[in-house]
């Protein structure tokens, strides 16, 4: 019997040795899945997707993105309620700050159920008001942010901070950079060439001063992009309709041209024209 028990503690030490080499390649995989649908998605909101690849929305490919990030997050998670020596409990796994749980440990915890609930209340969109779902899915920023953290102290307790240096701090350079982008304002992006200047010479376009507002209505997604760069202009109201302003006054006319410009389905028309 007493023979059997150092074999029993080898055999346990082995078997956790592989779930956690699982749970460090999940967690790299859900790392590069989260950072690439964070992007995916600004390039969607902000219309540049459609400068990229000459297609419109491109949605889907977020959305698989996000179902990626959130599936290796998960089996990172649930890796370590399996291991034999330190067990993870449910419980712990599924509140933080529970059972003397780490505060890295605690972020993840956060970060991935606003994940989960952000794809979760996106299939359920067209149910509930789109403003608040527009607002909660905005929340995604804040528990990428909050992820990354978990991402980074994990590394360092690990002794893994060599990798992401090489290989996460790539990921992250580029996310950090558009998810900054989003909400600068057009100036500045027209600025550093990641919009299009104003084109004041094109018929129509910059020559009035007078504008008339249009939305082709099968194109427009409700994405809420035009409210975001125009709110005088463009309204999203309680039940997933757009509203807007057809002839907006002349000091709203820059806010249109952005939100022309930034809708990733080209929905928006705007025709200016003398008095």
């Amino acid at each position: 019997m007493s023979s059997q028990i150092p074999l029993l503690v080898a055999q346990a030490s082995e078997f956790d040795s592989g779930l956690k080499k699982m749970a460090q390649l999940s967690a790299r995989l859900a790392y590069v899945f989260m950072c690439a649908t964070l992007s995916w998605g600004v390039l969607i909101a902000t219309g540049w997707a459609e400068k990229l690849t000459g297609r419109e929305g491109l949605k889907n490919g977020h959305m698989v993105l996000a179902s990626l990030a959130i599936a290796f997050g998960a089996v990172h998670a649930f890796a370590f309620t399996l291991l034999q020596n330190g067990a993870f409990s449910y419980i712990k796994l599924v509140l933080p700050f529970v059972d003397g749980g780490l505060f890295r440990h605690a972020l993840g915890i956060l970060g991935l159920e606003v994940m989960a609930a952000i794809a979760i209340l996106a299939s359920m969109r067209h149910k509930v008001f789109y403003r608040k779902w527009l607002r909660f899915h905005q929340t995604a920023y804040i528990a990428v942010a909050v992820t990354v953290v978990h991402s980074w102290f994990g590394a360092i307790a690990n002794g893994n901070l060599s990798v992401l240096w090489l290989a996460g701090l790539t990921v992250l350079v580029p996310t950090a950079t558009l998810a900054l982008a989003r909400f600068l304002p057009p100036e500045v992006l027209m600025r550093i060439g990641m919009l299009e200047a104003e084109r004041g010479k094109e018929p129509g376009i910059g020559e009035g001063d007078a504008m008339d507002v249009s939305v082709n209505n099968e194109k427009c997604h409700r994405y809420g992009t035009c409210q975001a760069e125009a709110p005088d202009v463009f309204q999203l109201i309680e039940d997933n309709r757009l509203t807007y302003n057809r002839r907006p006054p002349e000091e709203h006319f820059a806010q249109a041209r952005s939100a022309a410009r930034a809708c990733p389905m080209r929905a928006i028309e705007i025709r200016e024209r003398v008095k």
